[in-house]
């Protein structure tokens, strides 16, 4: 945590809009979310103010699975070579950025090579194809919480990009095709829930193009949100592999009928990491982060206001200060005193830089009154409240504060989104930090000529259509002037 006087010397006031990449480094580093100072490329040491919410994230989605019928398993790191070579696709996407090992510390060379694992789809179905025998073992749903490992090429960056980042992944097999869509539908509305409804981050689900599709699979969705330089950051993605998986590791079963199938499998990749970058990129300001009441470290800070040379009082306002602190404890939220020696002020700064929803102030005024002065890091107001309501306002606070970030957050998340009839209003909205709605061609492997003119000149990609809300292309492609079979959305992104 950051000592005394590192705390007089926090500065922070940069414009998050005006310049982003300034504002996320220095947000990373001033409030201690993680040290890059790690001696190897690409890894880095996340701190507690980052791993707490994370870890709250991780109980979060695994309690959704568990509810949903997935079963915790805990694979190895490794992979061995072999597997990745049984799906030519899925290896062909994924062999650049393999981290592999070769040799034991004495210097002798291993019989095969070991995959860190970068997904673990190879692992996984290795397993399935020993478990899974008739219709009775289907449907099959499993998650691991896991790091895995990829040798990213361009600059990485905490939590948006790195070579090792934190996730959970879950692998199912089902009977049927239509199982399986339902278990896409299902990672979707687990993505919602979570991430909109309780992280207050607006998003959209995608149908990726074909050519931008998770290597293996037949189709993917996957979900993107708008970061304030104006790209988008894709989040959860949920995938309906092709059965050349299954027909690779042999996972068959035999249905009713006495009739051996292959298995249709699904996989769905929460990251945790990329998703705290986004909350916090979202929901920050010009002074700091501003975390969701759901997510916070500490929930509300308590500054007791001492009085230089009164012992009677201020021990008073200490037990009164530790009696709120032991209520709030009591009804399950988190909460601190600061009795650092810090002038009032730096705390006060200090604790808004840290995106701390909630402040009580109290002092001998408040204690005579028996009031308390509460701030809302969200809004920056102060209210008095009666001490004895405290921990009955401080709950409904909660919730109030969370939806009032939702709606600031879709608010402005909405008005990003333009609409463009031409490859001249395409640019003008990328320009203008916009997500740009267009017609276009189609998702298909032909039009991905119209696709790398965009990416070409524009620097942009196609998102791919939108899930969920049917919207019907009316007139001709943006880029080929053919006739466009479906609307999809451009955007710059990570």
């Amino acid at each position: 945590m950051q000592n005394k006087n590192e705390k007089e010397k926090i500065t922070f006031n940069i414009d998050k809009e005006g310049n982003f990449s300034d504002w996320f480094t220095e947000i990373v580093k001033k409030a201690e979310l993680a040290d890059i100072r790690y001696n190897i490329k690409g890894f880095v040491v996340f701190q507690p103010w980052s791993v707490i919410p994370m870890e709250l994230m991780y109980r979060d989605l695994e309690k959704e699975l568990q509810k949903t019928g997935h079963k915790p398993y805990w694979f190895p790191t490794v992979i061995p070579e072999k597997n990745f070579y049984l799906e030519k696709e899925h290896v062909e996407g994924f062999s650049p950025e393999v981290f592999w090992v070769t040799e034991t510390g004495a210097g002798e060379k291993l019989e095969e090579k070991l995959a860190l694992r970068p997904t673990s789809e190879t692992a996984f179905y290795q397993m399935f194809s020993l478990w899974i025998r008739s219709y009775n073992d289907l449907p099959f749903k499993s998650y691991q919480r896991a790091q895995v490992f990829r040798y990213e090429t361009k600059a990485t960056r905490p939590f948006l990009r790195s070579r090792e980042f934190y996730w959970i992944e879950s692998h199912n097999a089902f009977s049927s095709r239509e199982e399986a869509l339902k278990q896409i539908k299902e990672d979707m509305e687990i993505t919602k829930k979570l991430i909109t409804e309780k992280y207050a981050v607006p998003l959209i689900y995608f149908e990726r193009p074909q050519w931008d599709k998770f290597a293996g699979a037949e189709a993917s969705f996957a979900a993107d949100t708008l970061m304030p330089d104006g790209r988008v950051i894709q989040l959860p993605a949920t995938h309906l592999l092709s059965q050349q998986f299954p027909r690779a590791f042999n996972i068959k079963f035999v249905d009713k009928k006495g009739e051996e199938k292959f298995v249709w499998t699904t996989c769905y990749g929460p990251c945790v990491s990329r998703n705290f970058a986004a909350i916090i990129s979202v929901h920050g300001d010009n002074n700091g982060l501003v975390f969701p009441f759901s997510l916070a470290p500490i929930q509300v800070i308590i500054i007791p206001i001492f009085r230089e040379g009164k012992k009677e009082l201020n021990k008073k306002i200490g037990k009164e200060a530790e009696a709120i602190k032991n209520k709030l404890i009591e009804l399950n939220l988190r909460a601190e005193i600061d009795y650092s020696e810090e002038r009032i002020g730096n705390k006060f700064y200090f604790w808004e830089m840290k995106g701390i929803p909630l402040r009580i102030e109290l002092g001998e005024k408040e204690l005579k009154q028996k009031k308390a002065l509460l701030f809302r890091r969200d809004e920056k107001k102060k209210e008095f409240i009666a001490i004895n309501s405290i921990p009955k306002k401080i709950a409904l606070l909660g919730k109030e504060i969370d939806k009032n970030l939702l709606e600031k957050a879709e608010k402005k998340f909405n008005s990003s989104i333009v609409n463009a009839y031409s490859m001249e209003e395409v640019k003008k909205g990328i320009e203008g930090k916009k997500i740009v709605r267009a017609n276009f061609c189609s998702l298909g492997m032909e039009a991905g000529k119209c696709a790398e003119l965009i990416e070409k000149e524009l620097s942009a990609s196609i998102r791919g259509e939108r899930v969920g809300k049917k919207e019907v292309p009316k007139g001709k492609c943006v880029v080929c002037g053919k006739k466009a079979e479906v609307v999809v959305y451009i955007a710059k992104s990570y």
